[in-house]
């Protein structure tokens, strides 16, 4: 036998040996995790994409007030006022998760129904609501809405992009180039809280 095929030949037992230090089904993680962050664009001018979520892009609107127009599907849906923050989570669950809102207008706030109790269905967004001190707990995907402010009377709303033990991270439009923003999560009383006094709660497609 050839010195180079000996070679060959042990090292392969000993790759097969590696292998069989995990179970079935199971490698080792890799230590690069850059693919699981967001990806990051250089948005200079208004329009430009600044993030993108499960393949819905979000585009940078430079100054809080700014309108370019009304975005409409083909069939003539409402998507809302580019690039406003309305128009992204609209977008997201047109494109997304294939919903379309009974009632396409309003300002973010108004996304939030307060008359309604824990966990009843939203008619106006045909999405299931949930106050901020659930007894169920924020899932990814979940539209999430703030209240207005002093400086902002309209409020904001944003997508649920992911949820740890103990916070939650938005994917979000129109608040400069921070497109992803953290906030915590608390569990007391059996009620999940999140931590920003202005959210109001979420909304969930559950169909």
């Amino acid at each position: 036998m050839k010195i180079s095929n000996y070679i060959l030949i042990l090292l392969l037992l000993v790759s097969c040996k590696k292998g069989q230090d995990y179970p079935m089904g199971q490698f080792p993680v890799a230590q690069d995790q850059e693919s699981t962050k967001p990806k990051k664009y250089s948005a200079k001018k208004i329009g430009d994409t600044l993030d993108v979520f499960n393949d819905v892009y979000v585009f940078y609107n430079k100054n809080i007030g700014n309108v370019s127009g009304r975005n409409l599907t083909k069939e003539g849906y409402n998507l809302g006022l580019k690039w406003q923050c309305v128009e992204f989570v609209k977008r997201y669950y047109y494109d997304h998760l294939n919903h379309k809102m009974p009632n396409s207008y309003g300002h973010a706030k108004d996304f939030f129904n307060p008359a309604l109790k824990d966990n009843q269905m939203n008619k106006d967004r045909n999405l299931v609501q949930f106050t901020n001190g659930s007894t169920l707990k924020p899932e990814v995907n979940d539209l999430i809405v703030f209240d207005g402010t002093i400086l902002n009377q309209y409020g904001h709303v944003a997508i649920i992009s992911k949820v740890n033990k103990n916070s939650i991270e938005v994917v979000q439009q129109n608040v400069g180039k921070e497109s992803r923003e953290e906030f915590k999560l608390g569990f007391k009383n059996d009620k999940w809280t999140i931590g920003d006094s202005n959210v109001l709660g979420w909304l969930r497609k559950t169909d």
